[in-house]
């Protein structure tokens, strides 16, 4: 029986030390390890990420999957429920190894039904839950935080990586042909601190390029309460044509549109609903407009 070991960090600043020390603290016998690229967002939905994908490509009946904590793996309710549903089927078991879920069985089903415990299912719901709201809190505080700095004068963000002479040898290498991802590592930088500082020479390279392929239309469960949202909102004509094209498919008490579009369309249509990541919005509507996020990012990704 395998032990496979997953860690991811949500940007390309973080490192995985944290976790390393809680997975070698557990003393994981011959761990297989799968590492997300760093920077992949707890809002892209854990089954369509691409380590994960392959964790699951890899393992076989009674292997274990390891995470230092819940959170590394999944953000909300549905992705706890729906990684469990998948480890269930495949006959996986989970232990986490820190924080809140450490002292749990989150794989313990009835011995009739075969169904997820509800006294599992109902502590998995509460944490989540408490955990999206902390979230939720520091961002509110963070963009409270920044609207008062900019209302003394400060510029908000982060200082530039990159300065002075650096940033001209770095858009000199660029235009002698180096890559951003090359100059990234030489630098010891990000790849957005290198786009920012040829930001203005990107555009003159997309000029000389070949003109890309027109985009395939593309078909996107879009969440019901983006939908009404969006009938509310002022659209283009492609967009308000989409829109109506929908096809409505039932889900319980509420209702996915399925969207065909290009993908330039779905992109424009998520940003029409940025209103729904605000503190005036409900919590349904904030992760109605993640999962539809969630899925525009994922299809962006695999192409």
């Amino acid at each position: 029986m395998a032990n496979l070991v997953y860690k991811r960090v949500s940007t390309d600043q973080q490192s995985t030390a944290r976790q390393d020390l809680v997975l070698a603290e557990a003393g994981i016998e011959d761990p297989v390890v799968f590492e997300e690229e760093p920077g992949t967002s707890s809002r892209l939905h854990p089954l369509e990420r691409p380590r994960f994908g392959k964790l699951l490509d890899y393992a076989r009946p009674g292997d274990t999957v390891h995470i230092s904590e819940m959170f590394r793996l999944v953000r909300g309710n549905q992705h706890i429920l729906d990684v469990l549903e998948v480890l269930h089927r495949d006959r996986l078991a989970l232990r986490i190894h820190g924080g809140a879920f450490s002292a749990m069985d989150l794989t313990a089903r009835h011995p009739r039904t075969g169904e997820l415990l509800s006294t599992v299912k109902f502590m998995v719901q509460t944490l989540a839950a408490a955990g999206e709201l902390q979230r939720d809190l520091q961002r509110e505080l963070t963009y409270d935080g920044l609207r008062a700095a900019e209302a003394k004068g400060n510029k908000g963000g982060r200082r530039p990586t990159l300065t002075g002479e650096t940033i001209a040898d770095v858009r000199t290498a660029y235009l002698e042909g180096q890559s951003i991802a090359a100059l990234a590592r030489e630098h010891n930088v990000s790849r957005g601190a290198v786009r920012t500082a040829v930001a203005d020479l990107l555009a003159e390279h997309a000029a000389d390029e070949v003109a890309p392929a027109p985009e395939l239309l593309v078909t996107l469960d879009m969440p019901g309460k983006v939908a009404d949202f969006l009938r509310a909102a002022e659209l283009d004509d492609a967009e308000r044509a989409a829109l109506d094209h929908g096809q409505a498919v039932r889900r319980g008490q509420g209702y996915t549109l399925r969207v065909t579009a290009v993908p330039a369309v779905h992109r424009q249509l998520l940003d029409h609903c940025l209103p729904l990541d605000g503190t005036a919005a409900v919590p349904a509507q904030r992760k109605a407009r993640r999962e539809y996020e969630n899925r525009v990012s994922a299809f962006g990704a695999a192409n």
